[in-house]
């Protein structure tokens, strides 16, 4: 039993580790830089319309869809500003250097394309559910936009999404970090996780939009405003360590000791797989909180949508980068549970315990606020493909594995869920690059409409 417990930690290991290789790294940047370009460069030439939208201008009680564009994109915001804000910056940086950053920026970058492209398939390609409401994701894009021959893609992200989206590396994140400081014990901190996830979700994604609408903003503000704080406290050297970025970014110094140089191979892929795993763009989570936004114009919510990676890596993850690289803590490579106790500790050498409690309550709003999208994403999979009666009892398989993920050290199971995740991005991408003349000529339309 325990050679066969091995072989399969193992496999995991290394399956974790292909899917997460330069194959895919090459399918996000590649798709990503193909949707720019494709789109001539939609993400600098929309922004004002899309904050227009974001505003509300042209919201419409009666369109089809369940949710706000607002409540869209914060549903999908508190799924990707999370634990990869915060640890994965850290993981990046000990491991590809300052110059992991740059790769971040280019990433989200050429992802605020894929996340146009995605979620604008995700509304027009809608189908509706039993209950007669319309449902949309990569899954049923797939299926609708491409036709049945393209259905085992569709249950391929719909099995890996469903598995791959359990928050079992959030909540035990939490519950270690909890539980180091205050000694609370790890179960009770998966039960209470457990309580209020399943208060919000039970009420399905409008319920989660409304409260992701009031809880991301907020959570967004607190963490931004702590960290220029710590930021201006080391002001002196920040153009510094804007300067290691970028000289960096192609092949350089450790930023350990500064003794190891980096291969510009692993700078790139450290910092393009972070990336991905913090905002999420092109592996297909957003698309099923976007599809299910109120709007009977596609492009607005692809335009919407787009806003994600940029706040969430341009803002957030350079944030946690600048608080990390002014702090000098940073002294060896970094697991996940070193990476987030590192940006505590930095945030505390700079605010003293002031610091240390305002990061820890961003951390639980980042943790919950993921859990709860998760579970919408990860519910929906299993609706998909199992029908609504029966796919809706998967509810309580997410919410009874919390204080499992909470109390066991479940490196295995965290491997193989980071497998599925990444392997959601080849239906996902897939689909988005042969619908895409669709998009082009529906943006082309869109704009010829609104006179823009």
């Amino acid at each position: 039993m325990e050679s066969f417990t091995n072989s399969l930690d193992i496999f995991w290991a290394k399956a974790v580790d292909y899917a997460w290789g330069l194959p895919l790294v090459i399918l996000l940047i590649g798709s990503g830089i193909y949707f720019t370009v494709a789109s001539r460069f939609i993400p600098f030439r929309a922004l004002g319309h899309a904050i227009e939208i974001l505003r509300g201008k042209f919201d419409d009680p009666d369109d089809p869809g369940e949710i706000t564009h607002f409540q869209a994109l914060s549903s999908a915001l508190s799924a990707t500003i999370g634990m990869g804000n915060i640890a994965g910056v850290a993981i990046a940086i000990s491991l590809g250097g300052a110059g992991a950053i740059f790769w971040m920026w280019v990433a989200g970058f050429v992802g605020m394309a894929t996340k146009f492209f995605t979620c604008t398939l995700a509304t027009m390609y809608r189908k509706k559910d039993e209950m007669g409401i319309d449902q949309g994701g990569p899954m049923y894009y797939l299926e609708v936009g491409l036709g049945k021959k393209f259905k085992p893609l569709a249950v391929m992200f719909a099995a890996c999404g469903m598995v791959g989206c359990l928050s079992l590396f959030q909540v035990n994140q939490l519950a270690v970090l909890i539980h180091a400081d205050y000694g609370i014990d790890k179960v009770l901190i998966g039960v209470i996780c457990m309580v209020l996830v399943g208060a919000v979700i039970l009420g399905g994604i409008v319920r989660v939009g409304k409260v992701s609408s009031k809880v991301v903003p907020a959570m967004f503000v607190l963490y931004v405003i702590s960290s220029l704080i710590v930021i201006f406290s080391n002001f002196d050297i920040i153009p510094s360590i804007f300067l290691s970025i970028f000289t960096n970014a192609f092949g350089g110094e450790s930023i350990i000791g500064g003794a190891a140089g980096i291969a510009f191979s692993k700078v790139m892929i450290t910092g393009v797989k972070r990336a991905a795993y913090s905002n999420e763009a092109g592996i297909g989570t957003a698309p099923m909180a976007h599809g299910a936004a109120k709007t009977k114009e596609p492009i607005r919510e692809g335009l919407i949508a787009m806003m994600g990676p940029f706040l969430d890596t341009h803002i957030v993850c350079t944030l946690t980068a600048l608080v990390i690289l002014s702090s000098g803590l940073l002294t060896g490579e970094l697991d996940d549970s070193g990476a987030i106790l590192l940006t505590v500790n930095a945030f505390t050498e700079a605010m003293g315990m002031t610091g240390r409690y305002i990061l820890t309550l961003a951390i639980v709003l980042f943790s919950v606020s993921t859990m709860i999208s998760y579970s919408y994403y990860s519910i929906k999979c299993a609706k998909y493909l199992f029908g609504l009666k029966i796919g809706s009892l998967y509810i309580f398989v997410y919410l009874l594995s919390l204080p499992f993920a909470a109390w066991s050290e479940p490196t295995t199971i965290i491997n193989m869920l980071d497998t599925l995740f990444a392997l959601m991005a080849f239906p996902t991408l897939i689909g988005a690059l042969l619908l895409s003349p669709k998009v082009i000529k529906e943006l082309k339309s869109y704009y010829s409409r609104m006179e823009l």
